[in-house]
């Protein structure tokens, strides 16, 4: 009488048993919470030896969130940097400073008000002059991007690319676009501007004074349209499948 072996016997009953253990646990995953469930798959990979040949690698991600960054910068410097990219958009269109509105109340009462007016357009028209500047400077630090930075940005919430450039870019991006500004203030007739209503504001009895850097205040308020603008690129490629427009990008982001 010949016997099997025991070895082999356990190796056919595991066998037999796997297809109803993968069946059983599949049931068992759908009662778990997502977190649950996408560890119970990932075993169930492993022990098939299956695998997603679609999932992005490491690399392929870096490259996915680079290239989207530098789609999305593109896209927010060519709507800012044309003629009405701030001044027609009520999102970010530059107001007057608040240091200028008892400027302005002294002279709507002498009909010269309309000077501040002329003021508030051209601040806009030199911020829409001075953003294309940081086109050069993202693309720099979007190329400068660590793995770990990546990754973090990759895992983070919708505007994570804009919160790390806002934190690292601010001081570079307002020294690059406060020369850039202060020529485009003088050349759009904003300086002079500027100073005839302060003469005329001036002139009027008993008028306090005004410690106002307008260049500074251009600058300010033009990276703060170009972060927010920035932040919904990020967000829409992240979440419309729409902007994903390279096969890189969907297969990093999805779509």
């Amino acid at each position: 009488m010949s016997f099997a072996n025991p070895r082999s016997q356990l190796r056919r009953a595991w066998q037999a048993a796997l297809p109803l253990a993968i069946a059983l646990s599949i049931v068992l995953a759908c009662a778990f919470t997502p977190a649950v469930r996408a560890d119970i798959f990932d075993t169930l990979k492993s022990l098939t030896g299956k695998k997603d040949n679609n999932a992005a690698s490491t690399e392929e991600i870096g490259m996915g969130l680079k290239e989207a960054l530098t789609v999305g910068t593109e896209r927010v410097v060519g709507q800012l940097g044309q003629p009405g990219g701030f001044n027609l958009d009520p999102l970010i269109h530059i107001p007057l400073p608040g240091q200028l509105d008892k400027v302005r109340d002294l002279l709507e009462k002498v009909g010269m008000d309309g000077l501040l007016t002329d003021l508030e357009s051209r601040m806009n028209e030199a911020a829409e002059v001075a953003t294309p500047k940081a086109q050069t400077l993202f693309v720099d630090a979007i190329r400068d991007l660590t793995l770990e930075d990546v990754m973090e940005i990759y895992k983070g919430p919708d505007d994570a690319a804009t919160q790390y450039f806002r934190s690292k870019m601010s001081g570079p991006l307002a020294e690059a676009m406060t020369p850039i500004v202060d020529d485009t203030l003088a050349d759009v007739g904003a300086v002079q501007t500027y100073d005839k209503a302060m003469d005329r504001y001036e002139d009027i009895p008993f008028a306090s004074s005004v410690d106002m850097d307008l260049t500074g205040y251009v600058v300010d308020k033009g990276m703060d349209g170009i972060f927010y603008y920035l932040a919904r690129e990020e967000a829409a490629i992240r979440e419309n499948p729409a902007k994903r427009t390279t096969e890189l990008l969907r297969k990093v982001f999805g779509g």
